[in-house]
């Protein structure tokens, strides 16, 4: 879309914020207003136009989750009538100008709204303090949100505002961009360098340019104490509200901190006065106390909560989209945790996506079906001879994984599709995350940039060659993966060849990390930019690639914040969502989806403590409680040594994804399976007496004995520390008389190419199911595939009454605020909700056949066991008891070497 045509859109839009119009009513306003504003587009211009409107017309936003403490006050209602909403006004005729979906504005209002209501009443002169979470959705939109919830502070009377933005200087200085344009309405670098010449309205000053607030921070530079003390004069008024975008470290902290002091020491309390809004961005990164000593935090924690007690009138909003960490401040000591300074504990509020949200679901739930191939996934298998996942700062990269290559080609092909579609002048980004060290991202820069020429000047001399260029090698890779990926999107092959030097001679490949950042989206708003970034740390926590197409990403982390944050490729794709793809591991990409469905799930479990009126403390202590708490937390905040941790069983599904692949203990547990089946077989749970379900046999009724008997004989990997034995046969005694005294089994049996096994009496088809065979090295037999999971979905349906299973579904639709069945296609419900309506606990034996990699040279093959071995999995419905946890203990130096290097240190190879 051209500058202008942008333009046409952005009034069009802005018109329709008061009067929505529809069909031939709006293809006539677009007509006159082509006319009068002289734009002059053809008709096929402005008939796509009309349609990306009627699209963004249907696109709609929840309104979230508010979870409260019980001492929460209204004060916002009654305050309304006297406040006068300019900044918000200014702002909410930017989004419309933008694009945003009137829906999508609307509900921004009402939450930012709610939100407001939350803080502190800045007209109250009483001192106050309020703690509160803002839980969102990684790219789904927060800075925009807490723009709004700027505006609105500042018109309500909030005349210091500071956001902590990331711990980089290019993250710090993208949240100041966004500043700029949506709260102050000048560009604040300008006017730093050039003063009067450059005090240039932008964003919301092009609308109105009055009252515009102070800047302490700009676009060049970070705070200072001595340019904060020029402004003195413009601050003592506090006619306009003073903001300041810090970056969260703690020599500027420390700065800000000892300038706040020495005004207060000179007598000027007026500041220390006035009620300030602390915005936390990527709250749950390095804001937290990852020391548990009593008498020891870390150094950031500490300056933040002093910066708020310097206050008499404060709050603090931590912003995240993992708010894992925030809610595990103390994995052991609840009530340690709900002192904390920093933890939720007057609010938590949980952010609705839109419904065009490009997010985690979408692409790890519901884009890899059941059957066939994922829909924007890819695997990099290709790697470890040339870029090993675990590697060292002198690694060495001679050449590109072919896997790189297609992804690169596949980059390249995309922007070329996107130029053709009329989308010439918007941005297109390739992101490529592959080290945490910035010399290895410099030589991986180096090696791409190397292949983008070779690509390049072939295109130079045979991309108008026609048919006959097709003979160029390079020429000929472009059109093997256009074929494998693009030609449904684009079947007009002659047609991309060429327009592709045109699309690949404006791409360039850039460094992101602290000692460069290439990306610069500014300038000739006619062209977009085609930027390949190449990064560790800073392109996996806050920074935005504009127009992320295409992504390789090979890390190794398996924590759930870390993994989440580093999605880069979340977020919004209007108009290209069928060009996105993403390369990665297939051990990544089971990760992803366990945790997409986690994430879902605690979002989820907000609006239902919202509708129980539930506090922040309760929702700490379910989360903290839930069995996937050992993957949450990063290897920092759990300590060393053997770690102790509570976790609660109630509403809870256990499984042996990971299974040992040592002889003696998988002849061990099979002799536990049998036992369990002669002891079914002597109580009368025969063959006969099963009932014949989907996935196996399902056995009624069945007493605990035999189930406790075959878990205390169980031999359970070192990896796998939820089926510890033992946490889980305590919580089952102490509800063996009563909750968990009758049980469903289900022996699972399936039919397959598999030779069915003898089991006892029992001839079972067993699960086919693929394995990690890089963990083969340990003996463990990790189960790959989609969810890392054993069982098939749908396997907690089992034994629930036909009636409840309904209802629990219907409830699971109104949740989600859907009334229809989404884009037209079948909904896959999850497990939890069956769980949630279980009568009885389920206990599944599965009989497993391990499926051997199409590969015959991978090392440790000879470890795979050539008959069905056995695993287990439990679910178990919510407790009358619900906060008794059970101990698991787990070797934290085992813990680290399997899921991965600690993420947060990567900081010491990239910024200072």
């Amino acid at each position: 879309m051209t500058a202008q045509l942008r333009h046409l859109d952005g009034v069009v839009s802005q018109s329709l914020a008061h009067e929505r119009k529809s069909g031939d009513d709006l293809r006539s306003f677009i007509a006159t207003m082509n006319v009068a504003l002289n734009v002059n587009a053809e008709q096929e211009a402005l008939e796509q136009l009309a349609r990306d409107i009627e699209q963004r017309f249907g696109i709609t936003m929840g309104l979230g989750a508010m979870v409260d403490d019980e001492s929460f006050k209204p004060w916002l209602d009654d305050a309304k009538s006297s406040i006068k909403p300019f900044y918000w006004d200014r702002y909410k005729k930017l989004l419309h100008k933008n694009g945003l979906p009137q829906d999508v504005v609307t509900t921004t209002d009402e939450v930012t709204d709610r939100i407001l209501g939350r803080l502190g009443n800045p007209k109250l002169a009483e001192q106050w303090d309020r703690r509160g979470m803002v839980v969102g959705h990684v790219q789904s939109g927060k800075t925009a949100n807490y723009t709004g919830l700027i505006c609105k502070a500042a018109d309500a009377g909030y005349r210091l505002i500071i956001v902590i933005a990331g711990i980089h200087n290019n993250l710090r200085n993208q949240t100041q961009e966004r500043i700029d344009e949506g709260f102050i309405g000048r560009d604040t670098g300008r006017l730093a360098t050039l003063g009067k010449k450059g005090n240039r309205a932008i964003g919301v000053g092009l609308f109105d340019d009055r009252h515009v607030p102070v800047g302490l921070t700009n676009t060049l530079f970070d705070f200072k104490k001595d340019t904060a003390s020029t402004n003195t004069s413009q601050i003592d008024s506090y006619k306009v509200p003073v903001v300041l975008v810090i970056k969260k470290n703690h020599n500027t902290l420390r700065n800000l901190l000892d300038w706040l002091r020495e005004n207060s020491a000179r007598g000027d309390d007026l500041m220390i006065d006035q009620p300030m809004l602390l915005i936390d961005d990527e709250a749950d990164n390095a804001s937290i106390n990852t020391k548990y000593s009593k008498e020891e935090i870390t150094k950031i924690n500490g300056q933040i909560r002093d910066l708020l007690n310097l206050f008499h009138r404060s709050c603090y909003v931590g912003y995240t989209a993992t708010p894992f960490a925030n809610i595990f401040v103390d994995p052991d000591q609840y009530d340690d945790a709900l002192k904390e300074d920093l933890f939720p504990k007057h609010f938590i509020v949980g952010l609705d996506a839109p419904t065009n949200y490009f997010g985690a679901s979408k692409i790890f739930i519901d884009g890899i079906p059941d059957e066939g191939d994922p829909v924007w996934l890819r695997y990099i298998a290709d790697n470890e001879d040339i870029l090993p996942i675990k590697h060292k700062i002198d690694q060495t990269v001679e050449e590109l994984p072919e896997s790189l290559k297609e992804a690169l080609r596949a980059f390249l092909i995309a922007r070329c599709i996107r130029n053709l579609r009329g989308q010439a002048a918007s941005h297109c980004s390739m992101l490529v995350n592959a080290s945490r060290f910035t010399n290895v991202q410099g030589r991986l820069r180096n090696r791409l940039h190397e292949y983008l020429t070779a690509i390049l000047d072939s295109l130079r001399v045979n991309g108008s060659r026609g048919t006959d260029g097709l003979r160029d090698p390079q020429i000929s890779a472009l059109h093997e993966t256009w074929l494998n990926e693009y030609a449904d999107a684009e079947p007009d092959w002659e047609g991309i060849q060429a327009a592709l030097l045109e699309a690949v001679a404006a791409a360039k490949v850039v460094e992101v990390n602290s000692r460069a950042n290439g990306l610069d989206y500014s300038g000739d708003t006619t062209t977009g930019q085609t930027v390949i970034a190449v990064g560790g740390f800073s392109l996996s926590r806050g920074l935005t690639l504009e127009g992320l197409t295409v992504t390789w990403f090979l890390r190794n982390t398996m924590m759930y914040d870390t993994l989440m944050q580093m999605g880069r490729w979340f977020g919004y794709r209007g108009g290209f969502e069928d060009l996105c793809r993403i390369w990665m591991p297939s051990e990544a990409i089971d990760w992803y989806a366990h945790i997409a469905e986690a994430s879902e799930e605690l979002h989820l479990e907000l609006k239902k403590m919202e509708k129980a009126k539930a506090t922040p403390a309760d929702f700490g202590l379910a989360v903290r409680s839930h069995p996937a708490a050992l993957l949450v937390t990063a290897r920092n905040k759990i300590g060393s040594g053997q770690k102790h941790i509570m976790i609660g069983l109630s509403n809870a599904w256990v499984e042996t994804a990971k299974i040992s692949a040592k002889p003696d203990d998988i002849a061990a547990n099979q002799s536990s399976a049998e036992r369990l089946m002669q002891d079914l077989g002597d109580r009368g749970f025969t063959t006969v007496a099963a009932e014949k379900v989907s996935g196996g046999y399902l056995l009624r009724d069945v007493p605990v004995g035999p189930i406790d008997e075959f878990l205390l004989g169980w031999r359970n990997h070192e990896q796998a520390f939820l089926t510890q034995p033992g946490p889980i046969r305590a919580y089952i005694r102490d509800r063996k008389d009563d909750e968990l005294e009758f049980w469903d089994v289900l022996i699972t049996s399936v039919s397959s190419d598999v030779e069915p096994f003898p089991l006892v009496d029992w001839r079972l088809g067993p699960q086919v199911r693929s394995v990690g065979y890089k963990d083969l090295r340990d003996h463990v037999l990790s189960m790959s595939g989609k969810r890392s999971r054993i069982a098939s979905r749908g396997v907690e349906k089992v034994g629930v009454d036909p009636a409840k299973a309904k209802e629990a579904e219907l409830q699971y639709l109104r949740d989600l605020k859907e009334d229809k069945k989404p884009d037209g296609k079948r909904v896959s419900f999850p497990d939890r909700i069956y769980r949630q309506v279980r009568d009885k606990p389920l206990f599944v034996l599965h009989l497993v056949k391990v499926r051997p990699p199409e590969e015959s040279d991978l090392p440790y093959l000879d470890r795979l066991p050539e008959e069905p071995v056995i695993g287990w999995s439990i679910s178990l419905p919510p407790s009358g008891k619900p906060n008794e946890r059970v101990e698991y203990i787990i070797n934290t130096v085992k813990f680290r070497e399997i899921y991965g290097a600690d993420e947060d240190d990567e900081g010491a190879w990239e910024d200072d």
